[in-house]
């Protein structure tokens, strides 16, 4: 299996029912066999331009693990889903998320060398 990355942009008025939405894509993932392995939720942020008519949206970010076939059922599911304004399924480069990875432990060693010199 592959890893991904999804972003949706869910219309800013299912914020009241944002459950039942996230469950939606949720089921849309696990329909198509993939494991979703984090999510992070952005909130609600301006857009550059209006999609749909709307001047905002709720940002949310997956990463997931797919077979070769769910990526298209995935398209396909969540193109047709009124609740979702745009969505982008990408794959993940192994290259770059170990550099990602590298980046992030540089970042606390430094952190950490810097509170034993506070001390």
């Amino acid at each position: 299996m592959k890893e991904y990355e999804l972003v949706v942009l869910y219309h800013p008025d299912v914020g009241v029912d944002m459950a039942q939405s996230l469950a939606k894509v949720a089921d849309v993932i696990t329909g198509a066999k993939g494991k979703i392995i984090a999510e992070d939720d952005w909130g609600r942020k301006k857009l550059a331009y209006k999609i749909a008519g709307e001047d905002f949206a709720i940002y949310r970010i997956y990463t997931l693990e797919l077979p070769s076939t769910a990526p298209k059922v995935i398209n396909d599911a969540l193109g047709i889903n009124g609740e979702v304004l745009r969505y982008l399924l990408t794959t993940v480069d192994p290259k770059v998320k170990a550099l990602i990875e590298e980046e992030k432990q540089r970042e606390s060693e430094e952190e950490q060398a810097i509170k034993e010199v506070e001390e």
